[in-house]
């Protein structure tokens, strides 16, 4: 067995662009966090102290929200798992809500209980492939309507029972970053959380940032085409962000709740446009999950919301919005 990580950022932010050239030098710092690099770059502040903020912001949220942090409150929830409710912070709270609300919309297939599920694959340790067994043992665990959240607190119904907000947590951070920096002021900020990309306003000449959507089927760096736009959230899940080969197949991490196996459709890509980059994050995966077809219909039905498919074969496919703002190479 042969273990793969993509890193790549299927989101590429293009500056400079457009005869911009005389604007000053963002402020910018990176690191590696929430498992991938990290970067915010503000052009309106040269305080770099508001930046630092934003790193601390993270932090703290990670620390809270990551079910592999000893001690986290949703570590804390799988410990108690089937034994006791456990008091959580208005974040957690907030985003166990959000989760459980996108798995009413994806009818079930976007769920935050995977957790047993994603332990059992490993796919961001060595990767395993299962046995029929593990998966019966696990998949009876996995219902988010067995994840009760009430004021200040939460349960998850079942002993082994295990909440993974990995599929939505990161684009609920960058929102909190964002209202970080607003309250500090900035009006003019790019929050490049790996694949999750949030805008604050536009450029200071006031022309839109360009994003450029890569192609999931070709090497590292090649690009489809362009996103030009301002003040919003750019999110992207792929199945060949996180895979491993098990006897010459590639298994990805998307996995399906209901077949316990990676989905199995026509998607490779999914981009989604949208207000907040919770929304884009859940939507990228649920749309993942529910192939083209549906996932089409999902997103025509929300409103504010754009989408981007990029088929196994090459093919791509695009929401009523998305071709006004989309320049493709």
């Amino acid at each position: 067995m042969k273990k793969y990580m993509t890193l790549f950022c299927a989101l590429v932010l293009l500056l400079g662009l457009g005869g911009c050239s005389q604007e000053e030098e963002p402020v910018t710092k990176a690191n590696f966090l929430l498992d991938t690099y990290v970067e915010i770059k503000l052009y309106d502040d040269s305080d770099i102290s508001v930046i630092d903020l934003a790193f601390q912001e993270i932090t703290r949220l990670e620390d809270m929200l990551s079910v592999n942090r000893e001690g986290s409150e949703l570590d804390q929830l799988a410990k108690a798992a089937g034994k006791e409710w456990v008091e959580i912070s208005p974040e957690t709270q907030e985003v166990l809500l959000l989760a459980k609300e996108y798995a009413d919309l994806s009818g079930g297939l976007f769920d935050v209980t995977a957790g047993p599920l994603i332990d059992l694959w490993d796919i961001n340790g060595e990767g395993h492939y299962p046995t029929q067994a593990e998966l019966d043992a696990v998949l009876p665990l996995i219902s988010s309507d067995d994840l009760l959240v009430e004021d200040g607190k939460a349960y998850l119904a079942r002993e082994g029972m295990e909440a993974n907000l990995g599929a939505i947590a990161k684009g609920y951070i960058a929102d909190k970053v964002k209202e970080l920096l607003m309250d500090q002021g900035v009006e003019s900020a790019i929050i490049d959380l790996g694949r999750n990309v949030l805008l604050i306003g536009d450029k200071p000449d006031g022309s839109n940032f360009n994003v450029g959507v890569q192609d999931p089927n070709q090497d590292q760096g090649v690009l489809l085409g362009l996103v030009s736009t301002a003040d919003t959230s750019v999110v992207t899940s792929g199945i060949n962000e996180r895979y491993f080969t098990y006897e010459g197949v590639d298994y990805h991490h998307i996995l399906d709740p209901f077949t316990g196996f990676p989905a199995d459709n026509d998607l490779a890509s999914v981009t989604i446009l949208s207000t907040n980059s919770a929304q884009g994050d859940a939507l990228s995966t649920s749309c993942l999950l529910l192939g083209a077809e549906k996932g089409m219909e999902l997103i025509e039905s929300l409103e504010g919301v754009e989408a981007f498919f990029i088929t196994k074969d090459g093919s791509t496919a695009m929401s009523s919005g998305f071709e006004e703002i989309y320049t493709p190479y």
